[in-house]
This record gives C-alpha cells, structure tokens and sequence, in this order.
C-alpha cells in the first residue's frame, strides 16, 4: 500500500518537477545499427508476410503488461496470462501456433530455450521498454537463429543510439495493486564516438485470479563507441521474476460463480528465477555495398519452482496423498517400531542453464543484386535437479532426489538474395541449413537411465518473387520448407525405439498490398502443410510415458487481410482479421481406463487442431486533436477446441472485448515532454476464457463426479479442465515524463 501511494503521488506531482529533453538518433547509427537486424528482418520487397511496429507504437501501449499484449492487435495473434492481467506468466500464438513454434530474437541472437523451445516473457519484465522496434513474420518467413519457425518469428531490436542526453520516468498504477515503475536514462553522445545507456525496472501485481501475484525486476544497460565505419556495442540485462503459481487454472464449475478461484494457498508455492543477458555487438562498413556484423553472446538462468506435497496438501480442495519416500531417494523411516514409507514434503525443481555462442550477418549488394550470409554457432547447458527441502518426517533439510544434464548445440548458415530482373519484377531465393547435436540423460528401450544423443541435419529451402505493378500495386508469393526438432520431454521421456521423429512444414504464402496516401490494404493467402506434427494424443509409449506423437498430415490455411483508411485528418481506422481452416486430416486418440489400467483408442477424421480459432478479428479507431490522443480496440476471437476431438465438451467459447486509450500530452512552462495515460481493458467487463488443459479418462465402475471439483461427466467418459479466466474491465493509469 506505501508503495502504491507513493507511486500515486509521483504521477501527480512529477509534471511540477522537472523538465524534459528531445531525443535524436544520428543517421551514423541507424546505418551501423541496421546491420545486425538485416540478417533475420524481411525488407520492403521480401516475399513473406510480416508486421513492423516502431517504437512510438510500443510506448503508446506500454503501461506494464508483458511483450504478447503488446503485440496482440497484429494480423493472428492471440495473447493470454495465467494472472488474468497481462502481468506475470504471458503467452501468445500466432495462427494457432504455441510459443515453442515462434522464433524469437533479440538484435538477432536467439531467446528461444533451447529445450522447451518456449520463451518465458516472465523472466524479461518490462524489457519492450528497451526495444525500438519489433518484426513479426508470420509463417515460416525468412531464415533465422534457434529454433524453426513453424508459426512465425518475433525479432526484437533494442534501442538505437540516442545523441542527445536524457532522463526518461515511467510509472503506472492500476488494477489488482498493478504497479510499475521504471526510470530510463543515457549520456547522449560524447565526444563524438560514445554512448552510455540505461533502465531500471520494478513490476507488481497481485493478478485477477487470487494470490497470482508477480514480483518482476529488471534492467537494461548498454555502451557502444560508433566511428566513422564501424561500432561496438556491450548490452546487458537482466530479469528476476518471483510469481505465485497460478498453472492449475479454474474448475468448470466454478466459472461463474468463483471465477478468480486458486487451488494453491500454501505461501510460498511460487516460482523463482533469474536470467541475465550479455551481448556484444561488431559492426563494420567496408564501403557503400558491404556491411558486417559480428556479435557474441552469453546468458545465464537459474532457479526454481517450489511445491507442498502431500495428503495435508495446502490446497484449498484438501485433497491429495503423502509422497512416497522412495521416489524422492529417501529411506524408509522407523518410528516406534513402524516403518513410515509415506510423508508430507516440500520440492523444489531446478534449472541452472548456460546459453552462449556467435553468430554473424555480412550483407553485399549491387545494382541489380543483394547478398546477406549469415548464420550462428550457439551451445546449451541445462542442469536440472531436485531438492526436498523440508519433511514431517526429516524437518528442514537440502535432498537432491535427482539431477539430469544436457547439452545442446546448433549451428545453422544460411544465404539471402535477392535479384531485380527487372525494375518491377524482383526474385527471392533463402537458403539455409542446420544441425543439432542434443546430449542428454535419457532411457533404454528397457527404460533404464542412460546418456543418449540425437544428431539431425536440416535443409530448408525458401523461395519467391516480389512484383510492383504500379506505385499503388505490390504482389508476392512464397514457397517455404522448415524442419523442428521434438523438445527435451519428447527425448527424455521416450526409448531410442519410440522416439519421435522431427516436423516439416511446407508453407505457400500469396499476397497484395494496396497503398495510397489515404489507405492501405493487404491481403495474404497461406497453406502451411504439415508432415509429421506432433500433437498430444494420450498414448503411453514403451517406456510409460504420454508424450507427443506423430501426425502424418495435418493443415493450416486461410487469408490475413489488413487495412487503414484515414477518415479525416485526425481520424483514422486500422483494422485486420484471419480467417482460417486448420485440420488434423486423421488421428488416434488414446484415453486412461481407470478400471482396467489400458487406453480406450478413439478414431478421428478432419477435426480442428486445438487452440486454433478459425477467426481472429482486430479493430482500432483512433482520434487525435490538438494534445489528447484516444484509441478504441476491439478483438475478437473464434472458438477454440482444447483438444483435437473437435468436441463441444472441450471447447473454449468465441468472445468479444474491447477496451479505451487515453493520452494527454502536458503542456508546463519548463517542461518540453509530459504525457498521461490511461487505458481501459475489457471495456464492457465481458467474463471469458482463452485458455485451459485437459484429461480425459474413463471409469466405469466409479464416478468420480463430486470427488474432484475439475472432474466433469463427458460423452466419451470423464474428464477434467482448467480454465483460464481472463480479468473484467481492468484499468492502467501512467504518466510519462522526460526529464
């Protein structure tokens, strides 16, 4: 609460107290800068489908919400929180597909988790305060660093050179003790050649949903030195975020009625983690046509997630069983002669990992003719282990049960041209290959533990064509093949026998743009063909384990359509949709039989693949007069099935939200920059879900209905649901000044 006051108070009294300073960004850096961005980042004229925003765009929105609501009025974007909020654990698709299908990077180095694959915006608090601009290509796009884009590729830059000094302070106060406060600063140029820059942030909430509560930290900071043909860049930062679980979701039966309800409420069933990023950046300029970039990296994580386990398990379903000692490495213990096999604990699950390598971009051009070659070497090392903590039986105590280490390396090259035929008619050609050599601890075809490691080779290939017809008139088309390694549980938890194969897409994108001086319009049409997806099916592999299977063919297709008119000077209308078809062309899905301990093997053909509306719509219209700035956006969004049956069982229901932006730049004698801000989501406090887990099971001889309340009766037999309810009408009020 004394924080929040005070944060109060500085939003009030801020605009009385200082004065602000323009900022610039010299020509020299924009040039040098570009260079490292141009390996990954489609051009004017690349033949893939793909959204810039700038940073005027970032600032206008960002009031403390993670990276997937900032981006989620873009073409195919769905965005969701565990909290509720946008704050906390964020996650987003993007044409139906999770984060470990989306490529990410930042200034062209990898962010993807080498063996998730995902990308945990938790642990990068605030960190689109340091951004300057962000690309999403949606498909397969261009050839990128890490991890295959099967959904599409988010490339972050961060910021550009800033000539003049500045001081830069952020805060916003809203819903659920949301609270943000940050402070952003650099030197300016110094004599010439230097530039010094820096961020300091400081996130909480305590989430809609009860005690889902975030406690985010971060930091930015870089130097650079810029000559006249070359520069050098050090950046470094940091995340540490510590947040209340909220993983379980909602109850079915509890959506209406106690909608904000968390199973959790033992204190300190959180998750802990740190992660720091350190970049180096070579830039060079060998004349007019030859540009180099030449940058190295290393990141460091570690942390936890702690849980009470056992039959007086702190939860507010009091349900649960004490832990057997064996599977935590413990021996039996003998009290008054009993032997106790059995008892309460608490566990805390580890990752300590190091990410670290190069990569490199040189980009030639002529007349006619642009080349870029480019690529990356980088190294992972994933230490993951266990620790009880504390028992009834042992007390406070520091037990390691298990620890299991891996190591990951990837290296991929690739060559970008692309060849003006004529002056309307330009052709793409993208060439890439990769390798990945993956050394972890896994099972024998016995399920005995043992070093295993898997080595694959990847082409793919990317080509297209990029015609103007007109000033007005641009047409393109696309044809794109991507392999993706299955993830570390894929690996680990199968025999070399039943291991998974890799996925390969084939994507075909055609589109227009339209452009005048008072409107603008695209249309993308795209068929991504899937051979061998891997999708969760319920089936137990010879080891014991649920884990991915193969599918043999499976579908994404559907048209992108973006448009803005300029209505009058100060009104202006943008606004996109995807309409879209994605299909499983047939599968089997296995289901538990409680009663006999086997699987029930259901048979589908032509259904939807999960989480994956086949509408996403977007709107906003905004209004600008004199210093007040006013947006509304509307999204909506189709329904989404939660598994691949196609089951109105297991549905998530379309919804529709809106919300309102407000911003007023402050006019005082001394100050040149103020703005105040306040937006409004969920604007007529619509109660939705957009995301959940299921399991299904079957169980003649009991009904488990009454027993757990996430259990509910089904056609095919039970199964159980965790819903995500997303906040009601929720507020943000934030003021930026620039000192």
């Amino acid at each position: 609460m004394f924080n929040k006051k005070i944060s109060i108070a500085i939003l009030l009294f801020l605009p009385f107290l200082a004065s602000a300073q323009k900022q610039d960004t010299i020509p020299l850096s924009q040039i040098l800068e570009e260079v490292q961005i141009n390996g990954v980042n489609a051009g004017e004229k690349t033949p893939v489908s793909f959204t810039n925003i700038s940073e005027s765009e970032i600032e206008k929105v960002n009031l403390g919400q993670d990276l997937p609501y900032l981006i989620s009025l873009t073409p195919s974007v769905v965005s969701s929180s565990d909290a509720g909020a946008g704050i906390g654990y964020t996650y987003m698709t993007i044409r139906g597909s999770d984060a470990s299908r989306i490529n990410v990077t930042v200034n062209g180095i990898p962010l993807n988790d080498a063996e998730s694959q995902g990308v945990w915006w938790v642990n990068m608090p605030d960190f689109t305060s340091s951004v300057s601009n962000i690309q999403i290509q949606r498909g397969v796009g261009t050839s990128t660093n890490g991890g295959s884009a099967f959904g599409g590729s988010v490339n972050l830059n961060t910021n550009g050179l800033k000539s003049k000094k500045y001081v830069t302070l952020n805060n916003s106060v809203g819903s659920y003790n949301s609270l943000k406060n940050n402070i952003e600063f650099g030197t300016g140029l110094l004599n010439g050649k230097w530039v010094f820059d820096g961020r300091l942030s400081s996130i909480t909430s305590d989430g809609y949903i009860d005690r889902a509560s975030s406690d985010l930290k971060s930091s930015y900071f870089s130097g650079g030195y810029y000559g006249e043909t070359q520069s050098l860049k050090a950046i470094v930062f940091t995340g540490h975020e510590r947040t209340y679980q909220a993983w379980n979701g909602v109850p079915q039966s509890y959506l209406d009625s106690l909608p904000t309800f968390n199973p959790y409420n033992y204190e300190d069933e959180v998750d802990d983690y740190r992660q720091t990023h350190f970049q180096l950046h070579y830039n060079k300029q060998f004349n007019t046509n030859t540009f180099l970039n030449f940058a190295t990296h290393y990141t460091k994580g570690a942390g936890y997630y702690e849980q009470y386990k056992g039959d007086k398990y702190n939860s507010l379903l009091n349900y649960g069983s004490e832990e057997n000692l064996a599977d935590y490495a413990l021996n039996d213990a003998i009290i008054n002669g009993d032997t106790i096999t059995t008892t309460n604990l608490i566990r805390r699950k580890w990752l300590d990992n190091d990410f670290y390598g190069i990569t490199f971009s040189a980009n030639h051009s002529t007349k006619k003719m642009n080349f870029i070659l480019g690529g990356a070497a980088n190294t992972y090392v994933g230490d993951h282990f266990g620790k009880v903590i504390w028992s009834e039986l042992y007390s406070d105590m520091d037990h390691e049960y298990y620890r299991n280490k891996a190591t990951k390396n990837d290296q991929n090259i690739y060559l970008k041209t692309d060849y003006s035929i004529t002056e309307k008619l330009n052709l793409f050609l993208d060439l890439q290959t990769r390798g990945i050599q993956y050394n972890f601890e896994g099972l024998n075809d016995d399920g005995t533990a043992a070093e295993q490691s898997v080595n694959l080779n990847f082409f793919n290939p990317k080509l297209g064509a990029f015609y103007s017809l007109n000033n007005n008139n641009d047409f393109y088309a696309s044809y794109s093949v991507a392999n993706k390694e299955p993830n570390r549980n894929d690996y680990v938890e199968s025999s070399p026998s039943s291991r998974p194969k890799h996925e390969t897409v084939y994507d075909t994108e055609v589109g227009w743009k339209f452009n005048t001086k008072n409107i603008s319009l695209g249309i993308n049409l795209y068929h991504m063909d899937y051979s061998n997806q891997l999708i969760n099916t319920g089936e137990i592999n010879d080891v014991g384990y649920s884990v991915h299977s193969n599918i043999k063919e499976s579908y994404r297709k559907g048209i992108e359509v973006a448009y803005g008119v300029k209505i009058t000077k100060n009104l202006n209308w943008n606004a996109n949709f995807t309409l879209s078809e994605n299909k499983i062309v047939e599968h089997t899905e296995y289901i538990d039989n409680w009663d006999t301990g086997g699987k029930l093997e259901v048979h589908y053909e032509n259904t939807d693949i999960s989480f994956s509306p086949n509408i996403i719509a977007k709107s906003e219209v905004n209004y600008k007069i004199k210093n007040l700035n006013t947006s509304w956006v509307f999204k909506h969004i189709g329904k989404q099935y939660i598994d691949n049956s196609e089951s109105a069982e297991r549905m998530l229901d379309a919804y529709s939200v809106s919300g309102l932006l407000f911003s007023y730049s402050l006019m005082f004698k001394n100050i040149k920059d103020a703005k105040i801000s306040l937006q409004v989501n969920n604007l007529l406090n619509n109660s939705y879900s957009n995301r959940a887990w299921v399991y299904r099971f079957i169980s003649e001889g009991w009904n488990p209905v009454g027993s757990d309340p996430y259990t509910n009766a089904d056609t095919d037999g039970y199964n159980m649901i965790g819903y995500f309810p997303q906040a009601t009408r929720n507020y943000m009020l934030g003021i930026t000044l620039g000192l």
